[in-house]
């Protein structure tokens, strides 16, 4: 497959051609994950391309990362069958499979075309996939093959099951994919060893909710020290808070915001602080989504089975806890997630005369 070539001599002719053959459908889906990355490349926003073409946001970005995973496909060894089934279909599917390494979206792909599994399922088996490559050394009896990493998952919740129906749907479903023999043994043991194997529980989750305007202070540009002529001071910038964390941008692209001082935060080494949304944790009680800060110290990359860490996902940085010493590098320690404070009617707050009474 060959990858779409910027017209240097002539963009916006390149970009037209592409418009006018997405907006026909032209080719396949993975030329057009292709074309709009390239689209989009090229200063072309995704709102400029539905409205050209017909293809919806969500469809961009799903067509786009789903055209990656199958170049990784192909460079990792796919086979043909593999490569010429999903490249007339299903970009859903290869989608899910965006966390994987290379070479396992290629062995995973083979199985998931193998059994024709939709995306739902799919999903679930890609985090099986991405959890079992975690293990530094290969659970006893079960081999690197994707189907043996699904039949690994089956059969440690199966051994967490007192419930006889939920046992016998997991260890079947761990059947159906196994690939190794030694793995299928592991699982049929299952049949006749109805013993419970507790269950470890992951960390409860470090939420802190922002109560108070003391928990977080406007910040404020400093300008310098008296005496100032007024050209200095006239050429401080306005400061625009971007809320709902009050979050400042200085010139040269730095952001900063302000946090109480928290005693974790006090003992911090090298705390750096990214914004993302409250549902990439597992929260059974969360009742809504929501933005979050999230605390990270980069000086503690040493794991411990206590806490939540950072590590490099291949296109980005994810989050994960660990359930035993994972073999990829930790890029740090998640000490604190931060909720924006509640605010029940912020033009009532606003009146002193409102809050005073």
């Amino acid at each position: 497959m060959t990858e779409i070539q910027p017209n240097s001599q002539n963009l916006e002719d390149t970009a037209t051609e592409l418009l006018v053959k997405l907006r026909q459908k032209q080719g396949s889906w993975v030329e057009w994950g292709q074309a709009i990355a390239y689209l989009q490349k090229n200063g072309y926003n995704p709102q400029t391309i539905f409205e050209a073409t017909g293809f919806e946001p969500i469809q961009q970005n799903q067509v786009i990362v789903g055209s990656q995973v199958y170049a990784s496909m192909e460079k990792c060894g796919a086979s043909a069958e593999t490569l010429a089934y999903y490249k007339q279909k299903s970009s859903d599917v290869l989608y899910e499979l965006r966390g994987l390494n290379q070479e396992d979206r290629a062995n995973t792909a083979d199985l998931t075309f193998e059994y024709k599994l939709d995306a739902d399922v799919v999903r679930d088996i890609a985090k099986a996939v991405k959890d079992f490559s975690w293990f530094p050394n290969l659970p006893e009896g079960f081999s690197k093959h994707p189907g043996d990493a699904v039949a690994y998952q089956s059969w440690k919740f199966a051994k967490q099951k007192s419930d006889l129906s939920e046992r016998s749907r997991l260890i079947a479903k761990g059947l159906r994919f196994v690939h190794s023999e030694s793995a299928r043994k592991q699982l049929e043991q299952l049949l006749m060893d109805f013993s419970v194997a507790p269950k470890v529980a992951p960390p409860i989750l470090p939420f802190y909710r922002l109560e108070s305007d003391e928990d977080l202070p406007r910040i404020l540009p400093v300008i310098g020290e008296l005496p100032l002529t007024p050209e200095v001071l006239k050429a401080v910038p306005l400061i625009t808070e971007i809320q709902p964390f009050r979050i400042v941008k200085f010139a040269g692209e730095q952001a900063w915001v302000s946090l109480p001082g928290w005693k974790v935060l006090l003992n911090a080494e090298d705390p750096v602080v990214v914004i993302g949304n409250s549902d990439i944790f597992p929260n059974p009680h969360q009742s809504k989504v929501e933005a979050i800060m999230i605390v990270i110290d980069r000086a503690q990359r040493e794991w411990d089975i206590s806490n939540y860490f950072v590590f490099d996902n291949g296109e980005s940085i994810d989050f994960q806890w660990f359930e035993t010493a994972p073999k990829i590098p930790l890029l740090g320690k998640m000490i604190v997630l931060v909720r924006p404070k509640k605010v029940l009617d912020e033009e009532f707050t606003k009146d002193a005369w409102q809050i005073d009474e």
